[in-house]
């Protein structure tokens, strides 16, 4: 004879089967979605570090090249690295490092074309922007003025926006237009600060522009 006991667990297998024949395959599917994602972050995850050490070995080859002053070969091995691994950060700094090579080897178009890659497409935004700054100093060297502006990263702050000043303003006084210059100077002084060694070659350059010389912003907490 079936005791309370036996027929309260009876109750609950019943309600048990219930409930898995109603939602067991729901359940089920979401579980499988679940162990597909984990697999998947794992594998990505596995891919990505795979993808880290293979581009790390290019770019210790450009180390080597720069090195050595070989510009060709820095420029080779950085062309499989960026069309293998352009998306890690391995490939941004070997091209600042491979046009910092051409350069020195009076290879300007190929480091411009390197520079513009990295300004274009470089995985962190950093680098972008460095990449952006010195593809401007090339070209304007080059006298490409207008190429150079447009080079100039856009909406940049703090450092990179002074930065991005000075440069501008470099290019503008080698254009002849002396007033825009002295604008974008004064714009790259009051993002610089009242510190550093570049503020004073910032005021070097306003100066030789005949503009009145820079006062300093006043101390913090001076009196009033």
């Amino acid at each position: 004879m079936a005791t309370p006991l036996d027929l309260q667990e009876q109750e609950q297998l019943d309600q048990i089967k219930d409930f898995w024949k109603r939602h067991g395959t729901l359940i089920t599917s979401l579980l499988t979605v679940a162990l597909l994602i984990a697999a998947g972050w794992n594998g990505w995850n596995w891919w990505q570090r795979s993808q880290a050490a293979k581009a790390g070995v290019l770019f210790d080859e450009i180390d080597r090249a720069v090195s050595a002053g070989d510009a060709d070969k820095a420029g080779r091995v950085f062309g499989d690295l960026r069309d293998r691994f352009g998306g890690t950060v391995f490939t941004a700094q070997a091209a600042l490092l491979a046009a910092k090579v051409q350069l020195d080897k009076e290879q300007a178009d190929a480091a411009a074309g390197t520079l513009r890659w990295a300004a274009e497409h470089a995985a962190d935004e950093g680098y972008r922007r460095i990449a952006g700054l010195r593809l401007a100093g090339v070209l304007l060297d080059q006298g490409k003025f207008d190429e150079a502006l447009a080079a100039l990263p856009k909406d940049s702050e703090g450092l990179f926006a002074a930065l991005g000043a000075d440069r501008r303003g470099d290019i503008l006084r080698a254009q002849g237009k002396h007033a825009e210059a002295i604008t974008a100077f004064q714009q790259a002084l009051a993002a610089f600060g009242s510190e550093g060694d570049y503020r004073r070659v910032v005021e070097a350059k306003l100066i030789a522009l005949g503009a009145p010389q820079p006062s300093l912003p006043a101390a913090s907490g001076a009196a009033q």
